[in-house]
Order: structure tokens, then sequence, then C-alpha cells
């Protein structure tokens, strides 16, 4: 008669179970890719809008007051009527206030920074460059919801581009690009500054005399020719100059090429800044 196994015979079998079901070799789940990795880092930025939906009155609030004010105070004065004066504020405007909300960029990875959150991003097997990454795709978002306020008032009060709808989008995307480019600038400020607070103030410092001195309100042809020589040579001026012909259909190859160019140029400069810096802070 066979004598049926007591637990002290029964747990060495079960501890070499357990040793040899920890020791087979599994399959580990597939690392995702950067792309996937940048994707769920937007998604994140978006998580956050809708969390502290304070985030979005620079890309809301902002261009409808600067739509309706400077085109009801100073239409009638520089062209006559405000109808007649968005036809040409509204694009250099949908420059202005996009070019505004990259500010965010900076401001929002030195908030990350100063929380240690971006620490634990470092810690995380995630592809190294993907909060960046995330926070600029989330920034499209933002920049739409921008063109749709914008675009939305100006067409309400008579702005009525000749390039149609494809000219528009057109118009609209390169903006988006443009903004893109400067908002590695302020990316890298909020790196090398103390504070968000820091960074808004610095970034408004700068940016209100650019975008003041360029064709956004007036023609350049009504101020002095020493001013002329500086609005000219203003990226912005280039930018917002390139946006009017695409919505009214008068754009030509070199404005584009420009536009691009610098936008280039930009991110050539302050993206290989932005990478060394993080490097510099682990």
């Amino acid at each position: 008669m066979t004598t049926p196994p007591t637990s002290s015979t029964r747990e060495p079998e079960l501890s070499r179970q357990l040793l040899d079901d920890a020791l087979a070799p599994r399959h580990l789940p597939k690392r995702p890719s950067a792309l996937g990795n940048s994707l769920v880092f937007g998604r994140r930025a978006l998580l956050k809008l809708r969390h502290v939906p304070e985030h979005l009155i620079d890309v809301t609030v902002l261009p409808a007051i600067l739509t309706l004010s400077v085109t009801y105070l100073f239409g009638g004065a520089i062209a006559g009527s405000p109808r007649q004066y968005v036809q040409f504020l509204l694009p250099g405007i949908l420059v202005q206030t996009m070019l505004f909300a990259t500010y965010q960029s900076g401001s929002t990875l030195n908030d990350d920074l100063s929380r240690g959150v971006y620490d634990r991003f470092r810690s995380m097997p995630v592809w190294t460059p993907a909060p960046l990454v995330g926070t600029l795709l989330g920034d499209q978002v933002r920049y739409g919801l921008d063109a749709v306020v914008v675009l939305g008032l100006g067409l309400s009060i008579g702005f009525r581009p000749d390039g149609g709808p494809l000219g528009v989008v057109a118009g609209v995307l390169l903006a988006m690009l443009f903004a893109s480019g400067v908002s590695w600038v302020f990316t890298y400020l909020g790196l090398v500054l103390r504070s968000p607070a820091a960074v808004m103030n610095a970034g408004f410092t700068v940016m209100f005399p650019l975008t003041l001195a360029s064709n956004v309100l007036v023609p350049p042809s009504t101020m002095p020719d020493w001013l002329q020589t500086i609005v000219d040579h203003n990226p912005i001026t280039r930018a917002v100059t390139a946006v009017r012909g695409l919505m009214y259909g008068d754009v030509t190859f070199e404005q584009i090429a420009w536009v691009l160019g610098a936008t280039l140029v930009i991110t050539l400069l302050f993206l290989p800044l932005v990478v060394r810096r993080l490097r510099a802070l682990t």
C-alpha cells in the first residue's frame, strides 16, 4: 500500500516548482517605440490642460481680446473701418498669439523640473527625448485652438481671405510650424531660469517688442526709414508676410522658403542646447 505524501515531502517539490517557474524563460512585452513614448507624453500634456484649464487662457481669452480690441480700437484710424482693417490684421494676430503661446513650453518644463517630475521620467525605460517631443505634440493642439478662436472671431466680424479655405489652412500650418521652432527657445529658457514665472516674464519681455516692431499691426511703409530696416529684418515680419500671402493667394516661394529656413535654423541652434542642458542636469 502506497503511503500518501506528507506536507514535509511536498514542500521541497513545491519549492523546486516555484524556482523552475521563476527561472523559466518568459516573453517580455515589447519595448514601446520612440513614437509610442512621444504619443503617451503628448496625451499627458493634453490631460494637464483638461485638469488645469487655466493653461488655455493664452490660446483662448488672449487671442479673443487682441483680435477684438485691436480691430475696433485702431481699425477706423488705420484703415478707415474695422472691417477693412481686419483683412490686414488677422493673419498677423494669428502669428502673434501663437508666438505668445510658446512661453508655455518652457514654463511647463521648468515646473516639471522644480517638482522632480522630470527626474522620474529619466528613471523610466523610455526614449529620452519623449517628454520634450510629447510636449511639442501637445502644443500643436494649443496652437490649433488659438487658430480656431482667431479665425472664428475674424470671420464673424468680416474677415474674407482671397486664398480660400486651402490658403487659410496652409497659412495656419505655416504659423504653427514657425511657433514650434520658436518654442525651442523657451524650452531652453525653461531649463536655465529658476521658475515658471521667470520664463513667462522673459518671454513677454522679448516677444512683445519683437511683435510690436513688425508688420503685425501696421504696414512697414508707414514707418520711418530706419525703423523700416529693423522691421524688414525681423523674422516675425517675414513669417506674417508669408502667412498673409498664403491666406490671400499671392505668396511667393521665397517667402515660404525663408520661414521654413528660419524655423530650421532656430531648431538646429536651440535643440542641441536643450539636449546638452538636460544631460548636464542628470
